[in-house]
Protein backbone atom coordinates (compact mmCIF):
# COMPACT_ATOMS: atom_id res chain seq x y z
CA UNK A 1 0.00 0.00 0.00
CA UNK A 2 1.42 3.72 -0.69
CA UNK A 3 1.97 6.19 1.99
CA UNK A 4 -1.14 8.19 2.35
CA UNK A 5 -1.94 11.16 1.08
CA UNK A 6 -3.33 14.55 2.71
CA UNK A 7 -6.80 13.52 0.83
CA UNK A 8 -6.60 10.42 2.46
CA UNK A 9 -5.60 11.53 5.76
CA UNK A 10 -8.66 14.15 5.96
CA UNK A 11 -11.25 11.73 4.93
CA UNK A 12 -10.22 9.89 8.01
CA UNK A 13 -9.61 12.53 10.48
CA UNK A 14 -12.37 14.76 9.81
CA UNK A 15 -15.36 12.97 11.20
CA UNK A 16 -13.35 12.92 14.42
CA UNK A 17 -12.41 16.29 14.66
CA UNK A 18 -15.57 17.23 13.90
CA UNK A 19 -17.10 15.33 16.71
CA UNK A 20 -14.90 18.28 19.03
CA UNK A 21 -17.08 20.74 17.12
CA UNK A 22 -13.56 21.64 15.75
CA UNK A 23 -12.36 22.56 11.62
CA UNK A 24 -9.43 20.50 10.13
CA UNK A 25 -7.14 23.65 8.90
CA UNK A 26 -4.18 21.26 7.32
CA UNK A 27 -2.22 18.52 7.41
CA UNK A 28 1.26 17.72 6.85
CA UNK A 29 2.89 14.32 6.32
CA UNK A 30 6.32 13.84 5.72
CA UNK A 31 8.71 10.77 5.74
CA UNK A 32 10.89 11.20 8.39
CA UNK A 33 13.44 7.95 8.44
CA UNK A 34 12.02 4.95 10.33
CA UNK A 35 9.11 7.04 11.44
CA UNK A 36 6.83 9.28 9.11
CA UNK A 37 5.55 12.36 10.98
CA UNK A 38 1.80 13.52 10.43
CA UNK A 39 0.97 16.89 11.47
CA UNK A 40 -2.96 17.89 12.08
CA UNK A 41 -3.70 21.60 12.24
CA UNK A 42 -7.24 22.11 13.79
CA UNK A 43 -9.23 25.03 14.88
CA UNK A 44 -12.65 26.11 15.98
CA UNK A 45 -15.58 25.58 13.64
CA UNK A 46 -17.61 28.72 13.98
CA UNK A 47 -16.10 32.23 14.91
CA UNK A 48 -18.26 32.02 18.92
CA UNK A 49 -16.35 29.07 19.67
CA UNK A 50 -13.07 29.16 21.62
CA UNK A 51 -9.92 27.97 20.08
CA UNK A 52 -9.07 24.46 21.50
CA UNK A 53 -7.04 24.45 24.40
CA UNK A 54 -4.32 21.94 25.92
CA UNK A 55 -6.85 19.34 27.34
CA UNK A 56 -8.92 19.23 24.28
CA UNK A 57 -6.05 19.33 21.91
CA UNK A 58 -4.84 15.96 24.26
CA UNK A 59 -8.35 14.25 23.84
CA UNK A 60 -8.67 14.96 19.60
CA UNK A 61 -5.02 13.93 19.36
CA UNK A 62 -5.88 10.47 21.20
CA UNK A 63 -9.47 10.04 19.13
CA UNK A 64 -7.07 10.61 16.26
CA UNK A 65 -4.31 7.98 17.14
CA UNK A 66 -6.81 5.70 17.43
CA UNK A 67 -8.64 6.40 14.29
CA UNK A 68 -5.66 6.45 12.44
CA UNK A 69 -4.38 3.01 13.77
CA UNK A 70 -7.84 1.53 13.03
CA UNK A 71 -6.63 2.54 9.43
CA UNK A 72 -3.56 1.63 9.33
CA UNK A 73 -5.02 -2.07 11.24
CA UNK A 74 -7.53 -2.29 8.21
CA UNK A 75 -5.00 -1.74 5.59
CA UNK A 76 -7.32 1.72 3.95
CA UNK A 77 -3.54 4.09 5.28
CA UNK A 78 0.43 2.88 5.75
CA UNK A 79 2.60 5.51 7.28
CA UNK A 80 5.45 2.54 7.44
CA UNK A 81 7.30 1.38 10.31
CA UNK A 82 5.55 3.94 12.79
CA UNK A 83 4.47 7.47 12.61
CA UNK A 84 4.35 10.27 14.70
CA UNK A 85 1.01 12.17 15.41
CA UNK A 86 1.13 16.01 16.13
CA UNK A 87 -2.16 17.73 16.73
CA UNK A 88 -1.81 21.65 17.04
CA UNK A 89 -3.88 24.49 16.33
CA UNK A 90 -2.85 27.37 13.49
CA UNK A 91 -0.09 30.02 14.55
CA UNK A 92 -0.06 33.28 14.11
CA UNK A 93 1.44 32.74 10.80
CA UNK A 94 -0.69 30.33 9.53
CA UNK A 95 -1.96 32.41 6.10
CA UNK A 96 -5.62 33.82 6.24
CA UNK A 97 -7.23 32.29 3.62
CA UNK A 98 -10.84 31.78 4.28
CA UNK A 99 -13.54 34.08 5.30
CA UNK A 100 -13.89 32.37 9.00
CA UNK A 101 -10.13 33.89 9.50
CA UNK A 102 -10.60 37.02 9.03
CA UNK A 103 -14.10 37.03 10.88
CA UNK A 104 -12.16 35.49 13.81
CA UNK A 105 -9.13 38.34 13.85
CA UNK A 106 -11.59 41.73 13.23
CA UNK A 107 -9.40 44.23 15.60
CA UNK A 108 -6.22 42.46 15.11
CA UNK A 109 -3.38 43.94 12.62
CA UNK A 110 -2.55 41.96 9.45
CA UNK A 111 0.45 41.47 7.11
CA UNK A 112 -0.71 41.83 3.81
CA UNK A 113 0.94 39.80 0.61
CA UNK A 114 3.59 42.72 -0.49
CA UNK A 115 4.16 43.39 3.30
CA UNK A 116 1.91 46.70 3.87
CA UNK A 117 0.31 46.13 7.46
CA UNK A 118 -3.35 46.67 8.36
CA UNK A 119 -6.48 46.28 11.09
CA UNK A 120 -9.30 44.04 10.43
CA UNK A 121 -11.89 46.11 10.84
CA UNK A 122 -15.06 44.07 9.61
CA UNK A 123 -15.63 41.46 7.06
CA UNK A 124 -19.11 40.71 4.77
CA UNK A 125 -19.00 37.65 2.20
CA UNK A 126 -16.64 38.52 0.17
CA UNK A 127 -14.96 41.60 0.97
CA UNK A 128 -12.88 43.09 4.66
CA UNK A 129 -12.62 46.06 5.69
CA UNK A 130 -9.40 47.59 6.65
CA UNK A 131 -7.54 50.93 8.61
CA UNK A 132 -4.54 51.79 7.92
CA UNK A 133 -2.68 55.05 9.84
CA UNK A 134 -1.45 57.29 7.99
CA UNK A 135 -0.11 60.22 10.34
CA UNK A 136 -2.91 61.15 12.58
CA UNK A 137 -5.53 59.95 10.14
CA UNK A 138 -7.36 56.39 10.07
CA UNK A 139 -7.92 55.37 6.39
CA UNK A 140 -10.48 52.53 5.47
CA UNK A 141 -9.66 50.60 2.57
CA UNK A 142 -12.16 47.46 1.41
CA UNK A 143 -10.53 44.76 -0.36
CA UNK A 144 -12.08 41.70 -2.06
CA UNK A 145 -11.14 38.56 0.25
CA UNK A 146 -9.04 36.48 -2.65
CA UNK A 147 -7.19 40.14 -2.74
CA UNK A 148 -5.59 39.91 0.84
CA UNK A 149 -5.53 35.85 1.03
CA UNK A 150 -2.47 34.74 2.41
CA UNK A 151 -2.29 37.59 4.54
CA UNK A 152 -0.70 36.68 8.13
CA UNK A 153 -1.56 38.08 11.79
CA UNK A 154 0.59 40.58 13.14
CA UNK A 155 1.85 40.91 16.75
CA UNK A 156 1.56 43.64 18.64
CA UNK A 157 3.03 44.71 22.04
CA UNK A 158 1.68 48.02 22.50
CA UNK A 159 -1.74 49.27 22.84
CA UNK A 160 -3.43 49.82 18.94
CA UNK A 161 -4.04 53.67 18.32
CA UNK A 162 -7.66 54.76 19.43
CA UNK A 163 -8.47 56.24 15.73
CA UNK A 164 -8.05 52.37 13.92
CA UNK A 165 -9.65 50.93 16.97
CA UNK A 166 -12.43 53.38 16.67
CA UNK A 167 -13.43 52.02 13.29
CA UNK A 168 -13.09 48.40 14.46
CA UNK A 169 -16.14 46.23 14.38
CA UNK A 170 -19.05 49.12 12.42
CA UNK A 171 -21.85 47.95 10.42
CA UNK A 172 -20.68 47.26 6.80
CA UNK A 173 -22.53 50.27 5.27
CA UNK A 174 -20.61 52.84 7.57
CA UNK A 175 -17.71 51.16 5.98
CA UNK A 176 -19.49 51.73 2.48
CA UNK A 177 -20.17 55.55 3.58
CA UNK A 178 -16.62 55.76 4.50
CA UNK A 179 -14.62 54.71 1.22
CA UNK A 180 -17.74 55.82 -1.35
Amino acid sequence: MAFPTKEQVHAIVEPVVGEFTLLVEGIKISKAGAKSAVRIAVDAATPTRDVPDLDELEEVSKALSEELDRAEDNGIVNFGPGYTLEVTTPGVDFPMTQHRHWRKNIGRLVRLPGGKKARVAQVSDDAVALVTSKKKNAIVTIHPLGEVAGSVVDIEFSTPPQRETDLVGLEWAAYEAITD
